[in-house]
């Protein structure tokens, strides 16, 4: 073994460093979902790929399904109008009940005097056409303005009205509000998410001159969900402050009509199993399955699957990444009990979503 240049270490840049783990830990394959699963919260459509629908061949998509026991995924791209038509004519009516859409509505329409009517009649339109419920983006409360040119927030009243008129039609809503609560921090040495914001700057969203807090947005989801009993509730990506499970928890205590996914958060929520478990066990009833991980593969299915079914260990939540993307730490699983499985997979799922 050669000596060690002391002083090229001292220099080595972070993004050169790819620890390899010497940890000696158990691995579980958990290869099929204990229960057939719902995926409430995954991209099918066209909309963030340019154009190109997320997934190029269905029939191989069911497969992977088939042989992961997911037995239905929500699609959330089903944006509106003709767009939303082609995703059920896509998905949701080529393969009944393994495929249900959402609908979006364009909020940059409250930028013209009569933009609460026309989003209030595309909400009506996307219905009748067989929409399953309702997508609400975090551009809502981070870019969208009015015609005054003030930003929206998701507790404007007329957000307010839109979305308890989604309660009106049964249509649940699923809302991302925010962003992880470092994309709001300073971007310096002490930011934990400073690998995955180099390579996606337009995620930051520090600048309070263009931006409201974190706090802000996460106060308004609070206030939108409470003036809104009727309507049913997914905070996405595990309530959208999965670093903050006393928060999550509270809105959760205030509001019976709110349930969150574990969508996109594996990172988070595995660096805090035991905390984790401990809001399930409180509210088993309000946690959802969902990956987010689009185009799906069966990978990233059995990694979630170990991630709630095994008692692992320190584990890799992105084994394909040199770098873990969301922060540089493992997760370890929670061996969640049969009951709170069936309820997360499926039951929970079907409730809200009124199936």
């Amino acid at each position: 073994m050669e000596t060690p240049d002391w002083t090229a270490l001292a220099d080595l840049p972070l993004r050169a460093w790819t620890p390899r783990s010497q940890l000696s830990a158990r691995v579980t394959a958990v290869p099929r979902a204990r229960v057939p699963a719902i995926d409430i919260h995954n991209h099918l459509g066209r909309w963030l790929s340019d154009g190109e629908w997320m997934i190029g061949d269905v029939g191989a998509l069911l497969t992977v399904m088939d042989d992961h026991n997911v037995a239905t995924i929500v699609n959330l791209d089903g944006m509106w109008a003709d767009e939303l038509d082609a995703n059920l004519e896509r998905y949701d009516r080529a393969h009944p009940d393994r495929f249900l859409t959402f609908c979006q509505l364009d909020w940059t329409l409250l930028a013209g005097s009569d933009g609460e009517r026309m989003l209030r009649e595309s909400l009506d339109d996307s219905a009748e056409r067989g929409a399953r419920g309702l997508k609400v983006w975090k551009n809502l409360g981070l870019t969208v303005r009015d015609s005054s040119g003030d930003l929206v927030l998701p507790d404007d009243e007329r957000v307010v009205r839109i979305l308890a008129h989604a309660g009106e039609l049964g249509l649940p809503v699923l809302i991302h509000v925010a962003d992880p609560k470092a994309f709001f921090e300073p971007l310096d040495e002490h930011n934990e998410r400073l690998d995955e914001l180099m390579q996606e700057k337009d995620w930051w969203f520090g600048d309070t001159s263009r931006h409201p807090t974190f706090d802000r947005l996460l106060d308004a989801l609070a206030t939108l969900v409470i003036a809104t009993p009727g309507t049913r509730y997914i905070g996405a990506h595990g309530g959208c402050a999965a670093e903050d499970l006393d928060r999550v928890e509270s809105l959760l205590a205030a509001a019976p009509n709110f349930a969150i996914d574990i969508a996109g958060r594996l990172a988070e929520l595995g660096r805090q199993p035991r905390r984790f478990r401990e809001l399930i066990e409180r509210f088993p009833d309000r946690v959802l399955f969902g990956t987010d991980i689009y185009p799906i593969t069966g990978e990233q299915y059995e990694l979630h699957f170990r991630f709630l079914e095994s008692d692992d260990e320190s584990f890799e939540y992105a084994p394909e990444s040199p770098i873990p993307p969301q922060g540089r730490w493992t997760v370890s699983a929670l061996h969640l009990p049969p009951a709170q499985l069936e309820a997360i997979y499926r039951d929970n799922a079907r409730r809200v979503l009124g199936l």
